[in-house]
């Protein structure tokens, strides 16, 4: 199975990519609803490395 999806954002690419790659910034935005919080995130933009964050109620 392959899911796609797709948005658009009304910001700088700069901006939205930063968003995208600071674990300060992810663990802001990365909720499911407001009961949930981002514990954990960690980014390391070197290829072939990891991106995760950790989602709890």
């Amino acid at each position: 199975m392959k899911i796609i999806v797709e948005t658009t954002v009304a910001a700088p690419i700069e901006e939205v990519w930063r968003a995208w790659t600071t674990p300060d910034d992810i663990e802001q935005w990365n909720t499911a609803s407001d009961d949930w919080h981002t514990s954990k995130s960690e980014v390391d933009q070197r290829a072939g490395a990891a991106f995760s964050s950790r989602m709890e109620a």
